[in-house]
């Protein structure tokens, strides 16, 4: 932790004072909680907006067929995509192991 020296009228000097000994702590715990407080308030929250549900494809089996689809999308020659399997639910429970090209 780093030594810093501030500079408050008196009355606010003794008013923490004061709250200190009721509370029962250092009044430099209490100008650290403070202080860190006035900060998180005044930040921009940096919380990412969520864009769940924001687009309808207007299919309801693009969770199922998101590798096909993204084929037929990314495919510069229109190729037929590559076959997918139906995974049972015992298999679907395990993460699918993917190769990397190379």
């Amino acid at each position: 932790m780093k030594r810093t020296t501030i500079f408050v009228p008196e009355a606010l000097e003794r008013d923490l004072q004061l709250y200190a000994i009721r509370e029962g702590r250092a009044a430099a715990s209490i100008v650290r909680e403070a202080v860190a407080e006035y900060i998180a308030r005044r930040q921009p929250a940096l919380r990412l907006p969520s864009f769940t549900g924001a687009f309808d494809s207007g299919r309801s089996d693009t969770a199922e067929r998101h590798e096909e689809l993204l084929f037929e999308h990314l495919s510069p020659h229109g190729d037929e995509p590559p076959a997918t399997k139906k995974r049972s639910r015992a298999a679907r429970s395990k993460p699918v192991r993917r190769h990397r090209r190379r």
